[in-house]
């Protein structure tokens, strides 16, 4: 587990490019400290940003909500959320918007495509461990979790070698090979990032240690570890149905995933359909 101190964090802040926590989430963050925050008020200004308002929707009316009927009112769709729900999608929605091609040596439009099928099979995931796990928060980690990507591949033109490095390499993590070759690593920018933005401490600390398989044994938090095998569970399936290739450390990861998340081998393969069905409509 990586030591996070200020001195850490503040050669993050330095070194790195890390966006400011976008105007939207600071007007929302005053509106929520208000002493009867209301969902309306929230609306409102959600409504002004037509992007993340169109991307709510779009959420919300997925398979992973399994509404009888549409919602097609952002305001509906904020009421039905509620505040933890635009709380944990709305830093998730913007993320994406915050970074410009042109200064990053990484297809951006690829990366966010990967982030979001996580992100969205976290929700199909989600719906397995339903009353345990908001979908939303899922969505979130699933969006955010390799965010600290972004800023090294601005920093570093060599950047996309070391990522290539990663999948060849059978026994170095990518985070092991960025601190051995440039003294920082992708989990401590994304938690710095995370952080800043005022995210749930929780998914802070989940982006931190998302390479972290000490977490299989670190049983103080329950829902951490269930998140963490929520979130390598989806990156398998995406990885599988896509690309055709395990992730890293799978082998060791499945027995205790299907255990944690109660889920046989066969329930695994109707899961992958599923994801499947969903990823070619």
């Amino acid at each position: 587990m990586f030591v996070v101190n200020e001195q850490v964090l503040s050669d993050v802040n330095k070194n790195f490019i890390i966006p400011p926590k976008p105007q939207i989430l600071d007007d929302l963050d005053r509106l929520a400290h208000q002493n009867e925050p209301s969902l309306m008020a929230a609306a409102d200004i959600v409504a002004k940003d037509v992007a993340i308002s169109s991307a709510i929707l779009k959420i919300v009316n997925s398979p992973a909500y399994g509404l009888v009927r549409s919602i097609a009112d952002i305001k509906q769709a904020i009421m039905f959320l509620g505040w933890n729900g635009i709380e944990a999608l709305i830093p998730a929605l913007k993320l994406k918007q915050m970074f410009l091609q042109k200064t990053c040596c990484i297809s951006l439009e690829r990366f966010w495509d990967n982030a979001s099928e996580i992100a969205n099979v976290n929700m199909i995931v989600g719906q397995r461990v339903k009353n345990k796990i908001p979908v939303e928060y899922l969505y979130t980690l699933g969006l955010f979790h390799d965010c600290g990507i972004v800023p090294m591949a601005i920093k570093y033109d060599d950047y996309v070698n070391v990522l290539h490095g990663s999948n060849r390499s059978s026994k170095e993590s990518l985070v092991d090979i960025e601190d051995r070759v440039y003294g920082a690593n992708h989990a401590i920018i994304g938690y710095y990032l995370a952080s800043s933005w005022h995210l749930p401490r929780d998914i802070c600390q989940l982006i931190l240690r998302h390479h972290d398989l000490s977490l299989l044994k670190d049983t103080s938090d329950p829902n951490q570890q269930l998140c963490f095998c929520v979130l390598k569970l989806s990156e398998s399936i995406v990885n599988s149905i896509l690309r055709d290739e395990k992730i890293k450390d799978w082998e060791r990861l499945e027995p205790f995933i299907f255990k944690k998340l109660n889920m046989s081998e066969d329930e695994y393969i109707d899961l992958q359909e599923e994801v499947i069905d969903y990823l070619n409509q």
